[in-house]
């Protein structure tokens, strides 16, 4: 039995509004006065703020219907909980990628395997349904997969072990019908990984070394079958040929079709940015800026655990020894008996040449799009260098559409006897050492780690690159206006100095951007806000993680203590243990409230529970 208002709505509100978020959930049960105060927008506003540390010149995601409901999407859709642990491979777990369905995943690692895994069973559970080992190719390890666009083909990247312990890489082709190998393609060097162009074509590297350090990588377009009717066909086709200078090399290719970008799944606050700047008086629209968010460490709960751990607490576990950079060996071996006389000179005429020798880009290639422009673009992206061999830019180069097949004339014809080599497109200088790139659904946003090198630091010998901070900067670079928009100082830190610096794959879903780190955490970002929603532990340093296409609450993470494990909303948990007979309904808010109560959450950060 419900008695009259006691108290006035605005008092009521007033009170509510020094509470924090739970007392207000439990107060709004208390009478249908006071639920429908605690619903009040102006109430949520000010909890959201102030719970999440969002700077005031955020605005709310513009597809959010109300303060309540945006604050709810980010405490209860997080893929947080701990739900599986699959342990069937033997070593290091390196690398995890979906099916564009959703359907399967797979997985690489350092038992040289690369597994398939169903995510469709009607238990819920994930379970293997395929394992390959490459061990009987040389193979020394798996390190990345990918799934072709209908999901038929599986390309799978690994390290092929050579005569007297030499290294590059090799890319298989498996049939995901009947799980048959159907063609391999050397890769060197082997962190150029590899990527799908489209449904049939691949892209792999090769790198020719000229000098002591100055090398040239050529980028190859290759066929992922040889059928009946391609036998008089080339399977196989020059795509570019680039010089490297100062002992870089081309890393870690991808492709991003940009297919208009009319209806983007991201929407940066740019009336954030210039607001920003004009409080500032920092309106300069002839330079522009990237909007920085300092978000600081991952909050007083870690803080206080520095604190009483010390400093042996943060380190990682040794990490498994493995090759250093690819092509580093032979510049070491080299300069051990070349002055650095001989290597300045050896690096001057090197760029003399490329500008004489290099084919100039064709700007209208690369123009940034205009308002409105519907003209569909293919990038091909990876990482590369001009000061050192730390990859510290990101290169880019158009791919037209007479050469998305091995079909036809062979790139390179159209240049002139004297244009050796061809440009790159555009570059964008991370000024920092690249440790992983990932881009989003929509293939707008490319997302880069990097580990930055200090402020105002001048590299004079490319074979000592700057000392590298252990904090991971995320950079979010929009491949419309090809320039970098926003740069988050992050939670993630990784520990191994730069000639022993790995890869870390982050993924990026519709809302969220996830990361492995060495600290032994994956942790998750809400794309709009720039924060730092949660922490996913494991026993060691996590490689990569992984958000299904078909359900962003579904996240996979990897790791080097071998296991992979499988994370969902606390929202998605708690329907899976629901009843399955129909009840009447009923409000949410008691099981929100004790989420956690019958699940193993993720440690999460800016003061969250």
């Amino acid at each position: 039995m419900e008695c009259g208002p006691v108290l006035p709505d605005s008092l009521v509100l007033e009170i509510f509004l020094h509470l924090p978020h739970d007392a207000v959930l439990r107060a709004g049960l208390t009478c249908r006065q006071w639920l429908a105060v605690s619903r009040d927008e102006v109430l949520w506003r000010k909890l959201f703020y102030s719970y999440y540390r969002i700077p005031r010149s955020v605005p709310r995601h513009p597809a959010a219907v109300s303060w309540y409901r945006e604050f709810r999407r980010l405490f209860d859709c997080i893929p947080c909980v701990e739900v599986q642990t699959l342990r069937e491979h033997t070593d290091q777990v390196l690398h995890l990628a979906f099916s564009h369905r959703g359907h399967r995943f797979s997985s690489c690692s350092k038992d040289c395997t690369v597994k398939l895994w169903d995510t469709e069973r009607l238990d819920g559970n994930i379970a293997m349904v395929h394992s390959s080992s490459m061990r009987q190719f040389n193979w020394g390890y798996t390190q990345f997969s990918q799934f072709n666009a209908d999901d038929t083909l599986l390309l799978v990247s690994g390290v092929y072990m050579g005569p007297h312990n030499s290294s590059s890489g090799e890319i298989a082709v498996i049939s995901l019908d009947n799980y048959t190998l159907l063609s391999r393609v050397r890769n060197k060097p082997y962190d150029v990984f590899g990527c799908w162009l489209n449904e049939s074509h691949l892209i792999s590297g090769n790198l020719h070394w000229i000098g002591n350090m100055t090398s040239c990588s050529v980028l190859w377009l290759n066929k992922a079958f040889q059928d009946v009717e391609s036998e008089n066909v080339n399977v196989v086709k020059r795509l570019f040929k680039i010089q490297n200078v100062n002992a870089s090399t081309i890393r870690t290719v991808m492709v991003a079709h940009c297919r208009r970008h009319d209806n983007p799944d991201l929407l940066l606050d740019y009336e954030a940015q210039s607001q920003a700047r004009r409080q500032k008086g920092q309106q300069q629209p002839q330079q522009h800026q990237p909007l920085l968010f300092d978000l600081g460490t991952s909050g007083s709960e870690e803080e206080d655990e520095e604190a009483v751990g010390g400093e042996e607490a943060r380190l990682p576990t040794a990490r498994f020894p493995q090759p250093s950079i690819s092509g580093l060996e032979h510049v070491l071996q080299s300069c051990k008996n070349v002055g650095h006389t001989e290597l300045a000179i050896e690096s001057h005429v090197a760029k003399v040449m490329g500008r004489a020798h290099t084919k100039a880009p064709d700007s209208s290639l690369i123009e940034p799009s205009e308002p409105g422009d519907g003209e569909d673009k293919t990038y091909l992206l990876f990482t590369t260098g001009s000061l050192t061999y730390s990859p510290h830019q990101i290169g880019i180069k158009r791919i037209k559409p007479d050469q998305m097949t091995t079909c036809g004339p062979v790139l390179g014809e159209e240049r002139s006897s004297d244009e050796f080599f061809d440009s790159l497109d555009h570059v964008i200088d991370i000024h920092g050492h690249i440790i992983g790139m990932g881009l989003s659904p929509d293939h707008r946003y490319l997302y880069v780690n990097s580990r930055a090198w200090p402020a105002g630091c001048v590299i004079s010998d490319p074979m000592s690159p700057p000392p590298i901070a252990e904090e991971i900067d995320l950079h979010v670079i929009d491949l419309k206006s090809l320039r970098e928009e926003r740069r988050s100082l992050r939670a993630h830190r990784a520990f191994t100095p730069n000639d022993e610096c790995f890869f870390i794959f982050l993924d990026v879903s519709r809302d969220f951007v996830a990361s492995g780190a060495e600290d032994k955490h994956g942790y998750i970002w809400d794309r709009h806000y720039n924060i730092c929603l949660a922490r996913l532990a494991h026993d060691d340093v996590v490689n990569s993680v992984a958000f299904s296409p078909a359900d962003q609450e579904l996240l996979l993470s990897a790791s080097d203590d071998s296991t992979i494990k499988v994370w969902r909303s606390p929202r998605m948990v708690r329907l899976a243990q629901a009843p399955r007979r129909l009840l009447r309904p009923r409000s949410l808010l008691p099981s929100w409230l004790n989420r956690n109560k019958n699940s193993t959450a993720a440690s999460s950060v800016n003061g969250k529970p």
